[in-house]
């Protein structure tokens, strides 16, 4: 089977990376279909071919909207080559909706189940553009009853593919941290990834208050002004506000001794894959489907400053707690989230929809 993954905007190489290569590896003949990723290097393919075949008119984001219509149309050509066509992204569902290709089998995996942004119309582009698709992918079963009942999709064409943990990430070679972050003796909480409203920094920085004796490294490029925030918090709060490399991004994730994710809503995280991949133990809210990854996670009340508090103190406090996380998250990387059995059931889904 020649399959097709498509990210247009390049907004997750790791994930299309880890899945590409699990699906080459249990014998789909698979090409990544894609953009230059415009804040560093990607992974290198394995065993899959990548082909950066959209937006290469300019990287602004006026360029890249100029450029996606053409792209979408050109692309429409070159899927004639595959048996099916796999979609991780599309980014204007107004347009989409009339530029997948024909005469194909279409999947689509909803990483956001449904856009976040109040835009005028944008939930209702979205939910017709999930209708052009024969298979729709949820990363929770929370996720997939959203889909059914908020976007009206058919319950037989909504299937729950979980999402992996990042071990190719974990793999990279021992590198040093980012220059903002200098050396310390003293506990080390992580809050990782782009910085948006709904990940939860204000109630994170309000619980962090009561915290004495660790640090908080809160790395990533915010997609907001935070700058209120950072110039109130204590001193023991370090940011790093760049998008950071590979390298250091594991460097962060090697040296944290809890991982924290405050989001007031969320389906599944791409962070949390990466904590897991790691086996690092992970205070969570209780947020979409978080809870399905039972022990693996201490879980806290989303918005809750008194709550997210207390599960922080109470984990500093407790290195056997905080091993015995670790040791879950682990577990559940290398079996339910492991990309062989992820890429063993998306396979049987194309088969399926074939």
């Amino acid at each position: 089977m020649k399959v097709h993954v498509v990210d247009p905007p390049a907004y997750t190489p790791p994930y299309d990376h880890a899945l590409a290569a699990g699906l080459a590896a249990c014998g789909v003949e698979v090409q990544l279909l894609t953009s230059p990723f415009r804040h560093g290097e990607t992974p290198a393919p394995a065993g899959y071919a990548r082909r950066e075949v959209f937006y290469r008119h300019g990287s602004s984001r006026p360029a890249r909207i100029a450029a996606h219509v053409p792209d979408m149309l050109r692309y429409r050509a070159t899927a004639r080559e595959a048996d099916l066509v796999h979609f991780q992204w599309l980014t204007i569902p107004e347009l989409d909706a009339h530029l997948l290709p024909r005469r194909r089998p279409l999947v689509f995996t909803a990483h956001d189940i449904l856009p976040r942004e109040r835009i005028a119309g944008s939930r209702a582009a979205q939910i017709r553009l999930l209708h052009r698709f024969d298979a729709v992918i949820a990363h929770s079963n929370h996720g997939r009853n959203r889909l059914i009942a908020e976007a009206g999709l058919d319950p037989a064409r909504v299937h729950v593919i979980p999402l992996g943990a990042f071990t190719h990430l974990a793999a990279l070679p021992e590198s040093p941290l980012p220059p903002e972050l200098p050396h310390t003796d003293r506990p080390v909480v992580l809050d990782f990834g782009l910085i948006r409203p709904y990940k939860g920094l204000e109630v994170l920085l309000d619980a962090w208050r009561g915290i004495d004796g660790a640090e908080l490294w809160i790395v990533g490029r915010p997609r907001y002004d935070i700058d209120a925030l950072k110039a109130a918090a204590p001193p023991s709060v370090r940011f790093v506000t760049r998008f950071v490399t590979d390298l250091e991004l594991a460097a962060v994730f090697r040296r944290a001794d809890l991982v924290v994710l405050p989001y007031r809503e969320s389906e599944q995280s791409a962070v949390l894959a990466t904590a897991l991949a790691f086996g690092k133990p992970i205070l969570a809210t209780e947020v979409g489907g978080f809870p399905e990854l039972g022990d693996a996670l201490h879980r806290v009340p989303p918005g809750d400053a008194g709550a997210l508090q207390a599960g922080l103190a109470d984990l500093l406090a407790d290195e056997q707690a905080r091993s015995k996380l670790g040791a879950s998250a682990g577990e559940l990387a290398s079996s339910t989230l492991s990309w062989a059995r992820i890429a063993r059931d998306t396979r049987a889904l194309y088969e399926a929809t074939s």
